[in-house]
Order: C-alpha cells, then structure tokens, then sequence
C-alpha cells in the first residue's frame, strides 16, 4: 500500500462526499440559524461571565436546543472561579498645569483577577513605563507605594496589515503579568493601556494574574494624556476599584455528540466557549464560535447526512479566567484522545473566514485539500500550518497529538470590539457568520466522513 501523502488527492474525499459537502455550503449559506442563536445567547441572556446566573442559563439554553436537534447531550462538571466587578472610577488629582479646584476624569475598567482598593479609595503618584525592563530599572526606589501604568502601545499598522493577533501577543503580556511585577516592587496598583485597536475611549477588560492589588484597564486616550502629563511633573490620581472575588462555584461544559454510524469511537470536535467578559455581551467573543458549531449539527440533521464518525459540539465554559473547562474535559477524557481525529475551535471573531490555522501534519494539508477547493468559492479556502494549537480550549488535544484547526477570520477589526462594551451583536454580519458557519459545518463534516482520519 503506497504511503499516504503518496495516494492521489482525492482518494480520501470522494465523490459523493464533495456532493454533500456542496450541498452543506450551500445550505449554510442561506440559513441564519446561527445568528437567530447568537441574537438569544447576546440579547435575550446577556453577558455570560463565570459563575453568573447568566453563565447558567446559557448553559441551559444551549443544551435544550442540542437536544431538540437530535443530539446526545450531557452537561460536564466544571469548577470556575465568580469575579464580580464593582465600582470603578478614576480622576487625575494633581499635574503641572492644572487649573484651580479642577479634576481630570480617567476612563478605565477592572481586569479580572484585580483586588479591591479600600472603599474610599487610593491616592498615589502615577509612573508610567513601557515595558518590564523600565519598571524593574525603576526598583523599589521608584515603585514602591505608587501605582504603575504600563503604557505599551498596540501596534495599529500590523493590525490593518492582517498581524492584528500577532500585535495582541506583544502588548497583552503587560495585562496579563504586570499586575504581579508591580506588586513584587510594592507598586499600590496596576494600571495598562487598553489593549486593543479602537480609539474610541473605550477601556479592555481581560484577565490579569491575580497580584493582591487593584489593576486596571485605561483607554488608550487617557493612557496617552498620563504618559504626557508624566513627561511634565507629578501626576497624582485617585483610583477606587471595587471588584469581589467570590467563592468557586461550579458550571458546566455543554458536550453534544451526533453519532457516527460506522466508528462511533472516532471523535471529531466543533467548538467554541460559552463564558464571556461582562462589559459587552459576547457576541464576537465567543457567542459567535459556540452557534456556528451548532449549526453544523442543524445543518447536518436537516439534510439527513449521517457523519460516519462522532461530530461533537462542546460549548466551552471558562475560557476567559482561567480555562478551567478545558482543563476539566482533558482530565475526563484524555484518554479517548488517541482516537481523537480532529478538533476545531472558532474564537477569534465572526468576521469573514479566510480558512483555518491549523497545527497538522504537512500530509494532512494534503489530504485537506479538495476540502479547501469546496470552500474556494466562499474565499475561506486558504489553510495555514500553525506550530502552535489555533484555540484555547483545544490547546490540550493539540498537545496530546489531535490535530487542531482554528476559523481563520479577518481578524483587522476584531480587537476594536474585544472585551469592551461595544461587543454586542450589532458587530456580526449575517452574511459573513453564515460563511463561518459554512466554513465549520464542511470542514467538521469532511473530518467525520473522509475514508481515512487525518494523519498525526
């Protein structure tokens, strides 16, 4: 038997596979089954923030619907941690040039993870440094007792050049362990210039590792006003922040199969995380992946294709704090993963698919692409080779040896929207989650049904 990548393109998909794949894309490109649910998880639920009542029932919700399609639904236990955000408010006190008995107002938010200031609040000298390597020159000489900025800037030029996630990475690290850093040198607080690409004066949330003190998102507006005062004199401000940390409570991850009807063993997975940040209501992040995987499984049922594997919808809970959902599901079920064939998460917006990132073998990409060529028509049919996991929630599996494939969405004004207010429904355009939707539903169902799985 000649080797796999050796065998003609097509022998793995044929014929009347590529029919019924075409008949998916065209099926899902003229059903918004998809945003009908990601109008009830963002309109009629809300924002989804673990451990919320909100949380909950979209968790319900999302099983109920499951059910009614056919499927096998069970609701898996998972551990998260209840972040309940407070007051926050912050005003500039002091600064060179002020004019008599006037305050300047700073627009900010709490990250996740952020401690409480006392209820009166904290009035502290501001330093503002653009990396690690200021801070620690700074010591706890020039920390101690103020609170920190971190005014590192989100690289706009990559963002418009198709990098935006590749500028994320660079200035996402400042949120996620600057916090820590200013608390080892005594810092009182921790504040970042938001890190995202809209000037609009809107603060990002996000998480940060948790440090024992008040950390928060500036907009990118008043982190530019504080960094130039700073260049002037002494900039004092008052900051109250009053997030809780509540006690762990316990939710779910929603685990769907559609069974195969020749290796029910064989596993393919189609996901998207639930949980959301509690500023906007998570239409972008992540409703939008939870309901295009579900619509796979609308679209497969409707047309009365049988997957001849397992297609498995997960709505993923506790991505943003900590991904205590898929650490949960990877203690429960790493050992089926060798018969793993693929997982699939969608998490980086609903903006038009290009194709999908994918940490596969280069045998795989071959196999894949008479898959690629039915979505051409769409334009998602490009497939980019990752050396790393494309989501998350699948950042296990990858690991483990299944391969894993992200939706590659034009990602330029993702970060506009992400984990502020303005990412509500209104962001998602019918048309282009229908071509997500299309891009997950023929992918899933080509893994579920090509004669041979993936090779590792």
């Amino acid at each position: 038997m000649p080797a796999l990548f050796d065998r003609p393109r097509h022998e793995s998909l044929p014929p009347q596979l590529l029919e019924e794949l075409t008949a998916i894309k065209s099926a899902a490109m003229a059903d918004d089954y998809a945003y009908h649910q990601l109008a009830h998880l963002t309109e009629n639920i809300g924002p989804r923030p673990t451990g919320s009542v909100q949380a909950d029932a979209a968790v319900d919700y999302v099983a109920a619907q499951l059910r009614q399609l056919g499927l096998d639904v069970q609701l898996e236990e998972v551990k998260v941690p209840h972040w309940v955000r407070g007051a926050e408010t912050a005003e500039l006190v002091e600064y060179s040039g002020q004019a008599k008995d006037t305050r300047q107002k700073i627009v900010l938010t709490a990250l996740g993870g952020s401690s409480a200031t006392p209820a009166q609040g904290i009035t502290a000298d501001v330093v503002v440094v653009s990396d690690f390597d200021q801070l620690n020159a700074l010591g706890r000489e020039g920390v101690s007792g103020k609170i920190v900025l971190f005014n590192e800037l989100y690289d706009k030029q990559k963002a418009a050049g198709g990098m935006a996630f590749t500028a994320y990475g660079e200035a996402v690290r400042y949120r996620a362990a600057g916090p820590k850093a200013v608390a080892d040198w005594g810092g009182v607080a921790c504040l970042v210039r938001s890190v995202g690409n809209a000037d609009y004066r809107l603060p990002h949330t996000g998480f940060s590792i948790p440090a024992g003190i008040p950390a928060g998102a500036v907009t990118a507006e008043d982190a530019a006003l504080i960094a130039d005062l700073a260049t002037q004199g002494k900039v004092r401000m008052h900051l109250t922040l009053a997030p809780q940390q509540l006690p762990e409570t316990t939710s779910h991850n929603v685990i769907a199969d559609l069974k195969g009807s020749e290796h029910p063993e064989q596993i393919v997975v189609l996901s998207g995380h639930l949980d959301s940040w509690d500023l906007g209501t998570g239409a972008i992040d992540d409703g939008a992946g939870v309901v295009i995987a579900m619509e796979t499984a609308e679209l497969l049922q409707r047309l009365h294709l049988r997957p001849k594997r397992t297609i498995r919808v997960i709505a993923w809970m506790d991505e943003e704090t900590g991904g205590s959902g898929s650490k949960a599901y990877t203690k429960d079920h790493s050992a089926e993963f060798p018969k793993y064939v693929a997982a699939i998460e969608s998490d980086s917006g609903a903006a038009h698919p290009l194709g999908f990132d994918a940490k596969i073998s280069h045998a795989a990409t071959e196999m894949l692409e008479p898959v690629m060529d039915v979505l051409q028509s769409i334009g998602a049919n490009a497939l980019q080779e990752t050396s790393y996991a494309p989501g998350a929630d699948i950042s296990d599996m990858s690991d483990q040896g299944v391969p894993a494939l992200g939706v590659l969405q034009d990602g330029r004004t993702y970060f506009n929207y992400h984990h502020t207010a303005a990412d509500t429904l209104d962001k998602v355009i019918p048309a282009e989650l229908r071509e997500n939707a299309a891009a997950m539903a023929v992918m899933g169902y080509a893994l579920a049904n090509m004669k041979e799985p993936l090779p590792r």
